[in-house]
């Protein structure tokens, strides 16, 4: 088995990365921007887990490069994980446009522009799964994160759409919805509702590939707490200024 990681240094890439390593002795692919980081990162995986792991250039927001990209891959991918992604501060985008696009980009464009040529191939190989990490944010527009929530709705559609076409095919599209993971990305911020460990949200990654689910949320509450938040009315939300 080999797995392609698309957001190569993302730490629940890695961590469900290297749940595959462990579990199903699959090599591993690093596909990053950072190049030197990765090969570090995956020089450590490989320590650890006694596979095959190496790192690839990969820029989400070079759109014209992705199809190369992936058609120079050999051999393919049985598992893609679709980790990258930016969390750019609210307030400064709703002033600078380019922040707003740059989320929007890597939230949401880049997955489609990387994750077309990937379906294709899965779909005329009859088989292969993506696994598209989202974001519980993308489930409700709030007044602290609308921007970034507008991306990763987006890519959950995306996601959904993706698995109804790929199907009967027998390639499957999972979609992973994290709560609040205590990573970089995140730093400085604290979590409204608990967080989930980052090796834990790995083993849920791993799980909902073995069990062939459709759709997870990480962390055993996330679900619920979801549905409580997704059941506020609209006009309880708007009187509701700290969230």
């Amino acid at each position: 088995m080999l797995v392609l990681v698309l957001g190569g240094n993302s730490e629940i890439g890695l961590a469900a990365a290297e749940q595959f390593a462990q579990k199903e002795k699959a090599d591993i692919i690093l596909a990053s921007r950072n190049l030197e980081k990765a090969r570090e990162q995956a020089r450590i995986l490989a320590k650890r887990c006694k596979v095959t792991v190496w790192a690839e250039p990969f820029d989400a927001l070079d759109f014209d490069s992705h199809r190369q990209f992936y058609e120079k891959l050999d051999p393919k991918p049985d598992v893609v994980i679709l980790a990258f992604g930016v969390l750019n501060n609210q307030k400064e985008a709703q002033k600078v446009f380019q922040l707003a696009r740059n989320t929007l980009d890597s939230n949401l464009l880049g997955a489609v522009s990387i994750l077309e040529p990937i379906a294709a191939d899965f779909e005329q190989r009859g088989h292969g799964t993506i696994i598209g990490i989202s974001s519980v944010a993308g489930e409700r527009g709030r007044q602290s994160s609308y921007i970034y929530a507008a991306s990763k709705a987006g890519l959950t559609v995306y996601l959904d759409g993706l698995r109804h076409r790929l199907w009967p095919s027998g390639a499957r599209v999972i979609t992973v919805l994290p709560g609040f993971v205590p990573t970089k990305m995140v730093s400085g911020r604290t979590a409204k509702f608990g967080a989930t460990p980052l090796k834990t949200a790995g083993k849920d990654i791993y799980k909902a590939w073995k069990k062939g689910r459709h759709k997870i949320y990480t962390g055993a509450k996330m679900r619920w707490i979801m549905a409580i938040v997704r059941a506020v009315p609209e006009f309880l939300l708007l009187r509701m200024r700290n969230i």
